[in-house]
């Protein structure tokens, strides 16, 4: 338990620090390098899938979550036009995905895996929200 807290703090941090880049801006590079480093062996070890699908599963969510942030800051945007932009981000990250090639079976481990990141950061974002 005490591991898993310590990977959802460091895979927090990295995240937060992507939201202080810039769009396009830092070293997107060195941000993936950090992603791999962190989350792969938490990837590898939830999901069963192998090194190389690891690293090829993580480049595909670094970039499909690029390109949702990006678009969630496009102000010209309704919330509808953005939802159904979302959508098809992650209908494209899937298909990369099943590229990989990974089974069904095995994309929606890693969709769970991501997801279950994704929650925790939220949750961290609303305990350090100024409720104290």
């Amino acid at each position: 338990m005490k591991k898993m807290f310590a990977f959802l703090l460091g895979f927090t941090a990295i995240v937060f620090s992507l939201h202080a880049q810039p769009p396009g801006g830092g070293n997107m590079d060195e941000m993936r390098a950090r992603m791999k480093e962190r989350i792969k062996p938490m990837l590898v070890k939830q999901t069963s899938i192998s090194e190389d699908e690891a690293d090829k599963v993580i480049d595909i969510y670094f970039q499909s979550q690029m390109e949702t942030r990006k678009l969630r800051m496009d102000q010209s945007l309704s919330e509808e036009d953005k939802t159904k932009k979302t959508k098809e981000i992650k209908d494209g990250a899937d298909k990369q995905l099943k590229a990989v090639p990974l089974s069904d079976e095995k994309i929606v481990l890693v969709n769970a895996f991501f997801e279950e990141v994704r929650k925790r950061q939220q949750e961290m974002r609303g305990n350090r929200g100024g409720n104290n």
